[in-house]
């Protein structure tokens, strides 16, 4: 029995690298922001030399934001390269760029950012910015893998350990969806994830501050 175990889990293992394996899809989404409706995409692009563009627009009667992360992938890691955030409210702009530089092992941030928050932040393996997590947590839960991430952002470094909440229901393009729900929760911060096997993007997003909602994502559709 021992010896026939490594042909056992040999196909196991490769279907799992399949499955998970980088792939373009633009995803549309309801949204609420600033609890007023909206609507969102999530896209994953490939652009030159093995990078990914991987970014989030939000735009309502507010205003609008937009979230972009360039990474690359090194043994199965998500590594971010460099990353830009952008809100555009009615009489306001905020314009944040950060960098990730594996040479030196070093992230730094420019633009609309404090001092304090300009690094440098010594960088680690396996380090992801706050994009990518998105990205991590729909492969980490169809592997089964466990959901702890360093993340450097915004001129800190810390640990971001999401919780399997269980099984639940959510509606994608007028279906109803088993998904599993998993989630965070630090100081006044919620952040909830809905991940449905076989897609490539959460189901649904919710992310809550001092118990309001901030903002919502429910999936229309995906291509």
């Amino acid at each position: 029995m021992k010896a026939l175990r490594p042909f056992v889990l040999l196909p196991l293992l490769l279907a799992t690298a399949q499955a998970w394996a980088v792939k373009p899809f633009v995803a549309d989404y309801d949204a609420s922001w600033k609890g007023v409706p909206a609507t969102a995409r999530i896209s994953l692009q490939q652009i030159d030399g093995g990078r990914w563009n991987y970014e989030l627009t939000v735009q309502n009667a507010v205003g609008s934001a937009r979230q972009a992360t360039v990474f690359d992938e090194v043994g199965g890691r998500f590594r971010p390269l460099s990353g830009s955030d952008t809100v555009q409210l009615l009489f306001k702009k905020s314009q944040k760029d950060a960098r990730y530089d594996w040479a030196k092992r070093e992230a730094r941030w420019t633009g609309d950012v404090k001092p304090e928050r300009a690094g440098p932040v010594k960088l680690q393996d396996g380090d992801l910015d706050g994009m990518l997590v998105n990205l991590a947590i729909v492969r980490d839960v169809a592997a089964g893998k466990p959901l702890s991430y360093r993340v450097v952002d915004n001129g800190t470094a810390h640990v971001q350990i999401y919780q399997n909440l269980g099984n639940d229901t959510v509606t994608v393009a007028g279906q109803a969806r088993t998904a599993t729900k998993v989630g965070r929760t630090s100081d006044d911060k919620q952040v909830l994830v809905w991940v449905v096997d076989g897609l490539p993007t959460p189901a649904r997003i919710l992310q809550r501050k001092d118990g309001q909602d901030e903002l919502e994502l429910t999936l229309k559709s995906v291509r």
